[in-house]
């Protein structure tokens, strides 16, 4: 008997761990193909949780790849004015919306902006981001602990390399890709 408790035990744990680690992985569904990214909670644990939430109610999907810059990132996320599957959309304001939630306060933290790293796009106020975030095409040594990075591409990156890239001064991006859907795995 004391076997078996053990075992059901080890089990458990060994489902629950699972489980919560899959809670943490996104799958961001790109026309080129899926990326996988990690979110690191304990770091960020309050971009991590309005991630989760925006992405899980769909917010994200239809959200256009506004701001380009080859060499340097990929920034969207702007559920109000970026998002083609909204009356709101109005590309030439996209950026300068988020969701009607607050701002978040500005949690830096010791992750390194690497490449395929996942950061909140944030204005000049360190506690504006909202919604917005941008993937790092290459490292970005100058936004560290400058910027809340929260999360990691696993796998794909290959494919968010392939997002159409703006202008080389604004990154400003004509007839953008766009996220086709955001969901936890």
């Amino acid at each position: 008997m004391q076997k078996f408790i053990y075992l059901f035990i080890l089990f458990f744990s060994l489902v629950t761990t699972n489980t919560s680690a899959n809670s943490n992985i996104m799958i961001l569904k790109l026309k080129y193909g899926e990326v996988h990214i990690e979110l690191y909670p304990e770091k960020a644990p309050n971009h991590v949780k309005r991630f989760k939430e925006l992405s899980e109610s769909g917010k994200y999907d239809g959200v256009v790849f506004h701001r380009v810059i080859d060499g340097f990132m990929a920034q969207t996320g702007d559920v109000k004015f970026g998002n083609s599957n909204s009356s709101d959309f109005n590309l030439s304001m996209a950026g300068t919306g988020g969701s009607d939630l607050p701002n978040l306060k500005a949690e830096f933290t010791d992750i390194a902006h690497t490449r395929g790293t996942l950061s909140a796009a944030r204005s000049a106020d360190p506690d504006s981001a909202n919604s917005q975030f941008f993937i790092c095409l290459e490292s970005a040594p100058h936004l560290d602990r400058q910027y809340s990075a929260f999360g990691k591409v696993l796998k794909g990156m290959e494919f968010v390399d392939m997002i159409k890239k703006g202008d080389s001064n604004s990154g400003s991006v004509p007839n953008p890709d766009k996220i086709i859907s955001l969901k936890s795995k």
